[in-house]
Parts: C-alpha cells; sequence; structure tokens
C-alpha cells in the first residue's frame, strides 16, 4: 500500500483526534517493554502484521476494529501497572495471551457485562477500583471512541455540560479520560450504587 506524504500527514493527525496521539508513537514503547516485534504485538491485537505496521506508519489512519482498540488499552493498562516490572517473562505472556483472547468489545458484550451479578464480598482492589469495573467500563470507552473522536465527544459534553452534568461527565471520563479513570467512574457510580443496594437489602 503506497499513500502520499500528505496522506500520512493528515492520517497521522486523525489519530491525534481520535487516539490522543500518532498510533506509532502510541504502540512503540508497548514493544519495548514487552519486548515484542510488531508481528508479536498484532497477534496479541487480533490484527495482521502488515494492517499493524501500516497504523503505525500513518498509511492507514483508523482501527476499524473496537475489539482491537479494546485490546490495545488493556496492554497499555497492563504496562503501566506498577506491579508489571515485578512479572516473569512467563506471566507476561500469560497475560497477553488472555488479553488476545479477551471478548469483542460489542454492544452485546457490554449488555452482558453490566449484567451480570457481582460477587458477594467482592470489593475494590489495591487501586480503588472494583475488579467488576473493568471490562465493562473498557468495553464503554471503546464503544465511545469507535464512534466519535475525542473532540467530538468533548464537544458534545460541551453542549449538554449545563443542563445535564452528570452525563457530560460520562462522556469525558470515558470518551477521552483513562481507562483507569474509567474504571474507578463505573465502581463509584454503577457498582457502589449496587452493592448499596444489596447491603440495604433485609
Amino acid at each position: 500500500m503506497s499513500v502520499t506524504e500528505d496522506t500520512v500527514a493528515r492520517n497521522r493527525a486523525l489519530q491525534v483526534e481520535w487516539y490522543g496521539e500518532p498510533l506509532g508513537d502510541r504502540v512503540r514503547p508497548l514493544l519495548d517493554r514487552l519486548g515484542l516485534s510488531q508481528s508479536g504485538l498484532a497477534g496479541v491485537l487480533g490484527l495482521s502484521a502488515p494492517m499493524l505496521s501500516q497504523l503505525m506508519s500513518g498509511q492507514r489512519a483508523k482501527i476499524s476494529n473496537p475489539a482491537v482498540l479494546h485490546r490495545l488499552m488493556a496492554i497499555e493498562d497492563l504496562v503501566a501497572d506498577p506491579a508489571f516490572d515485578a512479572l516473569t517473562a512467563a506471566e507476561i505472556k500469560a497475560r497477553l495471551a488472555e488479553i488476545g483472547a479477551g471478548p469483542a468489545a460489542t454492544t452485546s458484550g457490554l449488555r452482558r457485562a453490566t449484567s451480570e451479578r457481582i460477587p458477594a464480598g467482592e470489593g475494590p482492589d489495591d487501586h480503588g477500583t472494583h475488579a467488576g469495573s473493568r471490562e465493562p467500563a473498557r468495553l464503554v470507552q471503546a464503544l465511545l471512541r469507535e464512534v466519535a473522536s475525542a473532540a467530538e465527544i468533548d464537544a458534545a459534553a460541551d453542549l449538554i455540560a449545563e443542563r445535564f452534568p452528570d452525563l457530560a461527565e460520562v462522556l469525558r471520563v470515558y470518551g477521552t479520560g483513562r481507562t483507569s479513570e474509567a474504571e474507578a467512574h463505573y465502581a463509584r457510580t454503577v457498582l457502589g450504587r449496587l452493592l448499596g443496594d444489596r447491603s440495604a437489602m433485609p
């Protein structure tokens, strides 16, 4: 696939708008930290190696499959975790295999994730987020970022902020914020309310 320099520049600008930075800048640190080749990371993401290369070089602009973006965010969370440096190579490989085998980020998957019962006694982890908040929060993030750019989500939040501040916060947290912020918000609002209702039951 051959593209002009203007097209590459435009694609990278679109990636900044959609993903916060060019995908090459976002992916290369993961390769270094994980000790993976582009081909190896592509396998975890569910992409072909040429497709990942085209996204990183700006020959293509958009990650068309929301499941791929979902897995990319999960890998970023893995690498950003303070416990990452203590993981063995085998443990990292196992975690990547788990991410690669994870469910696709679809609206039906979102309904399944949010309708599951919460195990009794399950509480927040060391980061203040509930274990059950991770998958639903990431699914909402992937869904929002698939249908609109960060700038569009911010603009929509600005339009409704005065009349619907809570809804504007949801758009900003899940649409443009970090995954950890989305997980914390989900744990605080959805799971916190569910657990509170359960504790109030006779």
